[in-house]
């Protein structure tokens, strides 16, 4: 397990930095919102298609450690490639380039938790969980504080540079992995391994209900990725202090996940994850009322206390309501719902922002959380049909 979670950390510790690094290269570069969030979405809606591919494959594979590595390769090289090319080179290169290194992407989001259940006992599950969530965390915390420190005092070059060594140094955990045999081994062809997937994610209420609020969220957080760093310019601060800013949130995040890991077992994992985001967006309600970067650092860090129990509820809907031989699949295809609308949220932040103004959006955001909530307990409800279906 410490060879897990520090290739999955690594591997995440990347990622992270990539989504706020490509923002800062983009507007440092052009000076174009739009194309920031065109190059952040062309990162991320390409695990849209290739996830529910993505999770099947490694369902039926015992070749899992080689399609970790390859993302990680893929990664460092188009983020090399990119520090050629953004600025320098016809704009349609720059979202392009990103889309390649994004195609893998559910690989991180997802292709690591599915192993937890084939590498955890049952009756630990609660707690890896636990440390799984922190993992995202610590590379969420990590990732948007060194892009945004290295970009302060370096340059957004040399985070780039950062982002491929971290990838490299997660292949090098990769290799200390298990090797797992397949979670499939009844032949079932490819495609209707694909279909089954969806199928049991769109079929099982409960887990339904988690995912809808959960793809939901990662959606006003693409908006809140474009929307903090031009918003720090009314508060008198450079655009790489937006990092600093989901640091906090994450510190929180990873607070509560890690204190109320075990207290979560006592409510069902799609409530938890529910309450936590409904609970985020009315916090974050007070972030356009505030002129200080002090005070909406200490905002940041209270919604993120509230936000935490959402991503350990979330791996145990997965886990309690899908069979181990389904693990890959809904992880990834989860995933790559979570990245797809990140990716639009993104698209649409680059064109919301500057025309609504910083402080609407973060309205927007909010209200967003709220009914990303509402819309996953609508999408919860047990119809005639999944009983009948059930029974």
């Amino acid at each position: 397990m410490p060879s897990y979670y520090l290739a999955a950390t690594l591997a995440r510790l990347a990622d992270e930095m990539v989504a706020f690094t490509l923002v800062l290269l983009v507007l440092e570069r052009t000076d174009s919102p739009a194309l920031a969030g065109l190059t952040g979405a062309a990162y991320a809606l390409p695990a849209v298609v290739t996830g529910p591919l993505l999770g099947a494959w490694l369902d039926r594979t015992p070749y899992r450690r080689s399609a970790l590595a390859l993302n990680q390769a893929v990664l460092g090289v188009v983020m090399l490639s990119l520090l050629g090319v953004v600025g320098h080179s016809a704009h349609w290169l720059t979202p392009v380039l990103a889309a390649v290194a994004g195609a893998t992407l559910p690989m991180v989001s997802g292709g690591f938790t599915s192993m937890l259940p084939s590498l955890v006992p049952q009756d630990r599950l609660a707690r890896a969980n636990s440390l799984e969530a922190a993992s995202f965390g610590a590379a969420t915390i990590a990732g948007p504080a060194t892009a945004a420190t290295i970009s302060a005092m370096f340059s957004v070059e040399t985070a780039v540079l950062v982002i491929a060594l971290a990838a490299t140094l997660s292949i090098v955990a990769i290799t200390r992995l298990p090797a797992l045999p397949r979670a499939v081994t009844d032949g079932e062809p490819f495609m209707a391994s694909v279909i089954g997937g969806l199928a049991h994610l769109a079929r099982t209420p409960r887990l339904r209900a988690s995912t809808v609020t959960t793809t939901l969220l990662l959606g006003a957080m693409g908006i809140l990725l474009i929307t903090l760093p031009l918003h720090m310019e009314s508060l008198g601060m450079p655009t790489s202090a937006a990092g600093y800013l989901w640091t906090a949130l994450e510190v929180g995040s990873v607070t509560t996940a890690l204190l109320l890991g075990r207290l979560q077992t006592r409510w069902r994992p799609e409530y938890v994850v529910m309450v936590s985001v409904a609970a985020y967006g009315l916090a974050m309600l007070t972030w356009p009322l505030v002129g200080s970067f002090a005070v909406l650092l200490l905002l940041a860090a209270v919604a993120g206390l509230l936000q935490g129990p959402t991503m350990p509820a979330m791996f145990a809907a997965r886990q309690q309501y899908s069979p181990e031989s389904l693990q890959g699949r809904v992880s990834t295809t989860a995933a790559s719902l979570r990245v797809g609308t990140a990716a639009l949220g993104q698209a649409a932040g680059g064109l919301l922002v500057p025309i609504i103004g910083t402080h609407k959006a973060l309205l927007v955001v909010a209200i967003g959380l709220v009914a990303a909530a509402v819309l996953g307990r609508v999408a919860g409800v047990q119809t005639r049909e999944s009983v009948l279906s059930r029974g």
